[in-house]
């Protein structure tokens, strides 16, 4: 199977008065951020890419956020062809553009760009962002959903045709032919980070595009994979373990207890701190604002509902009892290489997913931290998972049978 490491890419410096508060102010006033700090974090994390793609990793995943210190990847595009020029072999993941925010011509020029610089490396994944993204923008939640079909149309004819025009709702062109040219044909591959939502799903499924997806709980991870085979199944597609990639945490320490002991404090201060900055009350704000739908979830079997839905106020309030519980029950994938790998075997073995995306450097990690667990996972996990690969997807064989 495919192993990509995901990257935030978060300020590479802690903020000490957050700690005790455990919140940022939103918005972070600009004289916060420390220019060679800044240089420092995107010099190091692209040093990171390098070594990840000498040691054989598949991938490094990526993702666009705003406003925030939790993530300096305002552009994953850009990243992504930073990235091509230190690597040889690594593929970039991005998950993803975030195309009801921008002109999606623009979105398709520099994703076959960095497509060109890579020499096709760019898997494309597009996503649709959280509130405060919105609120930046100054573009309606309520907008979000046509906004990012209608630019994925844009950008697949862009990508495909000689020359195209579009009539839509939200952007119109005449006669635009794109130049460079994507360096994969017919063009880069399609991936969509699932948040649980049918009609993301539904719309996947009709067009064939594979799917990041978290390693939810057992039960509702098969209610995911099996509504999204029903999905292409209607439109004469068939869900393979190649179209799913599961996304997790990982930890490699010669046990759970030194994993905890190492990587506690930066897991907590990133849980408790950094992903909720200005993203507090989004559930909110997702149901009120018309982004989710109140049947978002139906097709989720009642008994598993309550674990779809992403709620941050609860995970803001995770302590370190919370963490160690999660840690040795399993539910973080943290520990010693072979426990570790075979956990995620089993895992992906059970949703049927021949990739895994893993995030192991929340909560701006050390640089040298970050390089030894990047070394760790390559000599203590890296080979058993890509020996291994899933060659069917039980929930589908269930749901099509």
């Amino acid at each position: 199977m495919k192993v990509f490491l995901f990257d935030l890419i978060a300020y590479g410096a802690h903020f000490e008065d957050a700690k005790a508060a455990k919140l940022l102010p939103y918005p972070l006033p600009g004289h916060r951020f420390d220019p060679e700090v800044g240089a420092r974090t995107f010099e190091e994390h692209l040093e990171a890419w390098s070594e990840m793609d000498r040691l054989g990793f598949d991938g490094v995943g990526l993702n666009e956020h705003h406003t925030t210190a939790h993530s300096l990847m305002n552009s994953p595009n850009m990243m992504a062809a930073a990235g091509a020029q230190r690597t040889k072999n690594l593929e970039f993941l991005l998950l993803g553009n975030l195309l009801p925010l921008h002109n999606p011509l623009r979105i398709a020029e520099e994703l076959a760009m960095a497509d060109c610089l890579s020499r096709g490396r760019i898997l494309s994944g597009f996503a649709r962002g959280v509130p405060r993204e919105y609120g930046v923008y100054g573009v309606p939640m309520a907008e979000s959903r046509p906004r990012f079909e209608e630019a994925v149309d844009i950008i697949l004819k862009a990508w495909t045709e000689d020359v195209f025009s579009y009539q839509g709702k939200f952007w119109s062109y005449k006669d635009i032919s794109i130049w460079p040219r994507p360096f994969t044909r017919p063009h880069p591959p399609v991936w969509i980070p699932f948040t649980g939502s049918k009609e993301t799903i539904e719309w996947a499924g009709k067009h064939d595009f594979s799917a990041v997806i978290p390693a939810l709980k057992r039960g509702v991870l098969e209610d995911v994979t099996g509504y999204f085979a029903k999905a292409k199944a209607r439109h004469g597609h068939r869900l393979t373990p190649d179209q799913l990639c599961l996304f997790t945490d990982v930890y490699v320490a010669p046990d759970k207890d030194t994993a905890l002991r190492e990587y506690g404090d930066c897991f907590l201060y990133f849980n408790q701190t950094l992903w909720h900055h200005g993203s507090l009350g989004e559930r909110n704000v997702t149901k009120s604002s018309g982004y989710v739908a109140s049947s978002s979830y139906d097709y989720v079997r009642p008994e598993n509902r309550a674990d779809i839905e992403l709620d941050r106020e609860k995970i803001r309030l995770m302590t370190r009892s919370d963490l160690e519980g999660r840690v040795h029950s399993g539910a973080l994938a943290w520990g010693s290489g072979k426990e570790i790998a075979e956990q995620l075997i089993e895992k992906a073995e059970h949703a049927g997913a021949n990739a895994w995306v893993l995030n192991l450097n929340l909560g701006a990690m050390p640089h040298a931290m970050f390089m030894e667990q990047i070394r760790r996972f390559a000599r203590d996990v890296l080979p058993a998972l890509q020996a291994h690969e899933v060659k069917r997807v039980p929930a589908a064989e269930r749901a099509v049978a």
